[in-house]
């Protein structure tokens, strides 16, 4: 078997095929167990990475994307959420880090295998949410939350944008620290509670 340098804990099995047409059991054992690893041992700090890649995001609010997101996972914490749910309020805007309009979008689908359905729908839409507050000066309907009225996870989305997101850019507020939140994110992203596929 193949062993390759691995940055994690030094050299690791690799797979001997050269295309999947040749994989083996073993071959896949190995991609298996090398998955697991990276995801317990690399994942959270891959989460920070990028998180930390948002403050050099402005895009004319005052507070820089990570101090916004920093704000928003501290009041989270300070209100008492669950892991899961400072994780949401900490990463919601992840996405912008690679597109600013789909960014709920991509952020939900980074949070999917990790977060309840109640969190995934929460980040997904929060846009839509936010425009209560400035979706007329773009010439938008400002209600547009209101077509998630009748879903269970709409109050958690109200929760989440009105007393978290929406308050989160004063770029003097006294945030907890990106690496403060490493026990949520280790807890959050180390095992997936849903494979997708």
């Amino acid at each position: 078997m193949a062993t390759a340098p691995n940055s994690m804990t030094g050299p690791a099995p690799r797979a001997t095929f050269r295309s999947m047409f040749d994989g083996t059991l073993d071959d896949w054992k190995v991609i298996g167990a090398e998955h697991d690893r990276h995801q317990e041992e690399r994942q959270p700090d891959i989460i920070l990475e990028q998180l930390a890649r948002l403050g050099d995001i402005e895009v004319g609010f005052r507070a820089d994307q990570l101090t916004h997101s920093l704000m928003c996972a501290t009041l989270a914490r300070r209100a008492g959420a669950t892991p899961q749910e400072v994780v949401a309020a900490l990463c919601h805007d992840l996405g912008k880090t690679m597109s600013i309009p789909n960014h709920g979008a991509i952020a939900a689908e980074i949070l999917k295998p990790y977060v309840d359905d109640y969190v995934y729908h929460t980040i997904k839409w929060h846009q839509h949410f936010q425009g209560k507050y400035y979706y007329n000066h773009m010439g938008l309907p400002t209600d547009m939350r209101e077509q998630f009225r009748d879903e269970e996870w709409y109050d958690f989305a109200v929760k989440l944008v009105d007393e978290w997101d929406a308050p989160a850019f004063d770029e003097e507020f006294d945030c907890d620290t990106l690496e403060s939140f490493r026990p949520e994110i280790e807890e959050v992203f180390t095992k997936p509670r849903k494979k997708i596929v």
